[in-house]
């Protein structure tokens, strides 16, 4: 992948079959700002919250957004944009540009909602952290592979978890006190098994925690593989302890939990599909189920990122190549999705998507049109109401509301 140009991951839209991320807390599940600050080392960890926003109330004016470009590509970005929203309309207006971080391509924020971190998704891949009372960036460290598309950060707030695209690995990082990052203190290359149909090696996609919070797991879409791993909280030292296995050329490239934690929801990248998987947080293991429809007729339409609302009610897919938003109605308490409609993102190639913190905004982030889109959540029905016009943002591909 030649930082200077579009990657496979980049456009993967073009070619069908070669393709190419919630976190917790990460670009799209912001948690509140408001948030106890994170353990120190010696100390015990809280337990990680699920990957949908938390039902609290609604904030009153101008809240902060961020978000990820790509800096090396034609029209793209100069570094994480700024830009603040209304919390009732879901109006964005432009608050200029953090430069100086190269392809800010996906973002987290720490638990304490102090420091911002973002991949430089090139091929000497490294991740960046950014002190937001200032915005001073507190300088980047080495992922140890090419092309980070993914990181999170633990709930404890002292590891940073990234997933590396092209060399099919997965970092750890420690985080200081400060929020800065120390060297890498682990890395795990996706070596068993071999790449699924179509794939010329691992690729993994996402790095996040399980809402339990004992083991993290890595979605490899080059293997059709979820690792869980045991993370040692003193080391920062990685233990594989499963794997679940997709179909063949599934493709996985996202995975978010039902904030019962006893199951997820897998977004199937290449073979355009969702399954429900169950989840024991005893073991670790994941149970991948049948695959399902995405509601966007055949082919593929490229899912990217999969959201639940916090009450477990309703699941939300966006579709790259469909340019829409899957609507889902999750059912007996997680263990089944009821697809119910896909509605238009306003945009092209939604590449994510994200919840405000009270859940009743989300963001959609449209890679081609340079845009981002926002929606209305009806916490009811969970239907969709685009809120205004999309916000022009260049190669827009990760929104953060905070």
């Amino acid at each position: 992948m030649g930082s200077g140009g579009w990657s496979r991951r980049r456009f993967v839209g073009a070619l069908a079959g070669t393709a190419a991320t919630a976190a917790l807390p990460a670009c799209g599940d912001a948690p509140s700002e408001t948030e106890p600050p994170a353990s120190e080392p010696g100390t015990s960890a809280p337990r990680a919250t699920t990957s949908a926003p938390r039902a609290t109330g609604k904030p009153s004016g101008p809240r902060p957004l961020y978000l990820g470009t790509y800096t090396s590509v034609e029209g793209g970005g100069t570094g994480i944009g700024l830009a603040t929203y209304d919390a009732e309309s879901g109006r964005i207006t432009g608050g200029g540009t953090l430069t100086g971080v190269a392809d800010p391509s996906y973002l987290a924020l720490r638990p304490d909602g102090r420091t911002l971190y973002a991949v430089n998704e090139q091929d000497d891949g490294a991740v960046t952290a950014v002190r937001l009372s200032d915005r001073k960036i507190l300088g980047s460290r080495s992922t140890g592979g090419g092309g980070p598309c993914h990181l999170s950060v633990h709930p404890g707030g002292r590891w940073l978890l990234s997933a590396n695209y092209t060399s099919g690995s997965v970092a750890v990082h420690p985080i200081a006190a400060s929020g800065a990052l120390g060297e890498r203190a682990d890395l795990v290359t996706h070596s068993s098994p071999p790449p699924g149909p179509g794939q010329d090696g691992p690729h993994a996609h996402q790095f996040i925690t399980s809402p339990d919070g004992g083991h993290v797991l890595a979605v490899d879409l080059g293997t059709d593989t979820v690792y869980t791993y045991r993370l040692d909280e003193k080391t920062g030292r990685l233990t594989e302890v499963a794997q679940a296995h997709t179909r063949p050329g599934a493709g996985p490239r996202h995975l978010t939990f039902h904030p019962g934690g006893r199951h997820a929801y897998l977004a199937n990248e290449v073979d355009n599909t969702v399954a429900v998987c169950g989840y024991d947080p005893d073991t670790g293991r994941l149970g991948v189920g049948e695959a399902q429809s995405t509601g966007t007729g055949s082919g593929t339409s490229y899912p990217a990122q999969i959201l639940v609302t916090s009450n477990g009610a309703y699941a939300y897919l966006a579709n790259r190549g469909h340019n829409s938003i899957t609507r889902y109605a999750v059912e007996a308490d997680g263990a089944r999705l009821r697809l119910l409609d896909t509605v238009p993102v306003a945009g092209d190639f939604p590449r994510q998507i994200a919840f405000s913190p009270d859940g009743s905004l989300l963001f959609a982030a449209n890679q081609k049109s340079s845009t981002v889109s926002v929606f209305q959540v009806n916490t009811r029905s969970g239907e969709l109401r685009l809120a205004g016009e999309p916000f022009a943002s260049p190669v827009a591909v990760c929104a953060l509301p905070l």
